[in-house]
């Protein structure tokens, strides 16, 4: 496939450069190559291949149930169709919590099997030594603090984190350490605005925040929700951007009655 030579790829670097020149960051999740190359034409910053598909894609309440292959398989499908956006691939849970060697393992699988360009882990100092290991083979971390989906039996709500001193206190250590280790940038899911920017302001590598306000480096939202593909998901942080589930739902209708009237197709849709 030719690549035009007037695209430039974001990357790593490109993203830092953002952060000092003050430019927002915009990210979106896909999951397959037709939405993925839609949103990618469109000039998304970056495109993350969320576990989220777990939600979105299969149906799963949680997103645990996504596994590494299925993971492999989204994102290699999104690579696909993209010329200009960096695209992120989360590790789904249970491929790098407690393991360092597992970690690096499934990293060194996602990026050789998808030709993703970095991967996300969810978590702070519990999972610093799969982050260093990862970070040593040369492949680019994505860091995620705050609310962590995977982590969501733990915690046993989605409210907002970090509210309490001692929480917000443990998570700004943990972006300083994210940063130390060399991450190249952190979401920050569901916390309060003003924490959010604090760690923003505290830290060299763009903060992406879910729900944490204004005053990070850039905004990430799953693509079906701001769609509006998706309906039972309202909460504060959602914007959304079309209502293409009530337009699609009307094109299914509306093609069932021409179908059944014999409306479709017509004498200039056929051989």
């Amino acid at each position: 496939m030719s690549v035009n030579k007037d695209i430039r790829r974001v990357t790593t670097h490109t993203l830092h450069e953002m952060k000092v020149k003050g430019e927002k960051i915009s990210m979106l999740t896909a999951y397959d190559f037709t939405m993925a190359g839609l949103i990618d034409a469109a000039g998304i910053d970056v495109i993350l291949v969320g576990d989220s598909a777990s939600n979105v894609m299969a149906g799963h309440e949680t997103t645990l149930p996504i596994t590494l292959d299925q993971m492999i398989y989204h994102a290699s499908s999104v690579v696909r169709a993209c010329k200009r956006s960096l695209v992120v691939v989360d590790m789904p849970f249970g491929s790098y919590q407690g393991n360092s060697k597992e970690a690096l393992n499934s990293a060194i699988r996602i990026m050789k099997e998808t030709g993703g360009h970095a991967i996300k882990l969810e978590g702070g100092a519990e999972i610093e030594d799969s982050i260093k290991r990862i970070l040593t083979a040369g492949i680019p971390v994505m860091g995620h603090l705050g609310l962590t989906p995977q982590s969501i039996y733990k915690f046993g709500t989605y409210q907002v984190r970090a509210k309490e001193e001692m929480e917000a206190e443990r998570l700004k250590q943990d972006a300083k350490m994210l940063e130390e280790a060399g991450v190249f940038a952190i979401v920050l899911e569901k916390i309060p605005a003003k924490l959010a920017e604090e760690v923003a302001k505290s830290v060299q590598v763009p903060i992406i925040g879910i729900g944490a306000g204004a005053g990070v480096d850039g905004q990430v939202l799953v693509l079906h929700d701001m769609l509006g593909l998706t309906q039972d998901f309202s909460p504060r942080f959602l914007r959304r951007y079309a209502n293409l589930g009530e337009t699609m739902t009307e094109a299914v209708k509306q093609y069932i009655v021409d179908v059944k009237s014999k409306d479709f197709p017509n004498s200039s849709e056929q051989y």
